[in-house]
């Protein structure tokens, strides 16, 4: 009766739960006492042999103590209405609860039947397997602590890698390279880990670059950061750093702090980062030397042939291809060189303006709000900003490069110089750039409602007003 009462208990228990875990032990548990009930049964009505009667009242009590202790752990630590397992009980923990407490449910049932066995087996066992019971004592103590998890990022023996599976024995990890790394759990039991992705999902990254002495470090660490602003890896949750840690024997070492969430990206960011700076540095004169122990003989090439290329590139320009070579020499010598590289903003929508880019090499796309959406793309020869070098008018767009590009900038302060010693050149200038904004004017209308565009006479007082030559 023992058996039938608990049989319909489990079944009654089973049919209330929505965990599929304490379904699945509540009905291993319903087996076991229907097979006590029966074998009780068996033996009541007289068709088992004597012996077998013997051995079946053995068995029943053993039968009766899983069934009870299986369902009590599947009852108290597992949730009722909730279709999960516990994080400090997955299964491995809940069949060892199991298999210990019923270990000890069978020593008192059995009793001296057992001692004498179990003690010499015990002591064989334990030779023959402490490596693997070693294993797997650890791989309960990862299980229960919880130290990291499938999915996690950690470092482990000195191995970075993505944990994969966390068995009995060992556990998983795929390395970057996209191999399997199986550690032993008594190893990492003793071993010390490194968990990537906790407490927070955000990594710290650091990257150092020497610097020349003569460059303030108020200007390196604003240069990097502005390169850095718009590298899609990194976590802004977090401000980047920029810190001066050393003075190094050739160079400022400073180290660049910034956070990320994507871990297996951290060699591309890397990457991202040092590249952004060497071109960031470039365009801004900023010196990485070579080591002090390098001799380097090096002569200076003469400037005219870099002053001859410039003037072909400015006569290619047509707001200037009508001006005398003098005065095109003459812009050109206050010119200035820049590098940038692929995917770098030079100018962006609404900022204030004061220089005008001829794209000497490369290509770069025009993007517009809302969306970056790309409505031209300027091929090498091409120029742009010149409104903002005339007028100081904002830029009213966003020009970044798509493969790296060489650009001649020419700034309002060198181009006021010019205007000043030739007040002439202004009405070939401004005329050139009124015939060129009206095709511009053209070409973005788009079916939009179109401005109409700004009479030459007005364009030119502008530019003259802008330079100091019409008062206001």
């Amino acid at each position: 009766m023992l058996g039938i009462v608990l049989f319909a208990a489990a079944v009654l228990l089973r049919s209330g739960t929505s965990n599929r875990h304490v379904r699945g032990r509540l009905l291993a548990s319903a087996v076991a006492f229907a097979v006590d009930a029966l074998i009780a049964a068996a033996a009541a009505t007289g068709y088992l042999p004597a012996g077998t009667v013997q051995q079946a009242n053995f068995a029943q009590p053993l039968l009766l103590a899983f069934g009870g202790i299986n369902a009590i752990v599947a009852l108290a630590i597992n949730p009722w209405r909730t279709d999960r397992l516990p994080d400090r009980f997955p299964t491995i923990v809940q069949d060892s609860i199991v298999i210990a407490l019923f270990a000890v449910a069978a020593t008192v049932v059995l009793q001296d039947r057992i001692f004498a066995a179990t003690a010499v087996s015990a002591v064989v066992i334990g030779l023959a397997l402490q490596d693997t019971l070693g294993n797997f004592f650890a791989g309960l103590a990862i299980q229960i602590e919880k130290p990291f998890r499938v999915g996690h990022w950690v470092s482990v023996r000195g191995t970075d890698g993505l944990v994969s599976e966390i068995t009995w024995r060992a556990t998983k990890v795929r390395t970057k390279a996209g191999n399997f790394v199986i550690v032993p759990n008594s190893l990492l039991s003793r071993d010390t880990i490194v968990n990537y992705s906790e407490p927070a999902v955000e990594t710290r990254l650091e990257l150092e670059v020497g610097v020349s002495y003569d460059v303030p470090p108020n200007k390196v660490k604003e240069t990097i950061l502005a390169a850095i602003r718009d590298e899609p890896l990194i976590s802004h949750n977090v401000s980047p750093e920029v810190l001066l840690v050393n003075f190094g024997e050739s160079s400022l070492v400073y180290r660049i702090r910034v956070w990320m969430t994507d871990f297996a990206a951290d060699e591309r960011l890397k990457d991202h980062i040092r590249s952004s700076v060497y071109y960031a540095f470039h365009r801004s004169g900023i010196v990485i030397p070579y080591p002090m122990r390098t001799v380097i003989m090096k002569e200076h090439s003469p400037s005219i042939p870099d002053a001859a290329s410039t003037e072909t590139a400015l006569r290619r320009v047509s707001i200037f291809s009508n001006l005398p070579d003098e005065q095109r020499a003459q812009i050109a010598a206050g010119a200035r060189r820049s590098l940038y590289g692929s995917g770098e903003a030079i100018v962006r929508q609404g900022q204030p303006g004061c220089s005008m880019f001829v794209l000497l090499s490369g290509e770069a796309a025009v993007l517009i709000e809302p969306g970056d959406q790309e409505v031209a793309r300027i091929p090498s020869g091409g120029f742009f900003g010149e409104m903002s070098l005339l007028t100081g008018a904002p830029r009213n767009a966003t020009v970044r490069t798509t493969v790296d590009s060489e650009v001649l900038e020419i700034t309002a302060d060198e181009f006021k110089q010019f205007v000043l010693a030739n007040p002439a050149a202004v009405e070939q200038v401004g005329a050139a750039v009124s015939s060129r904004q009206a095709e511009l004017d053209q070409a973005r209308a788009q079916g939009a409602s179109s401005v109409p565009s700004e009479t030459p006479q007005r364009l030119l007082d502008r530019i003259r007003r802008f330079f100091g030559l019409l008062a206001n």
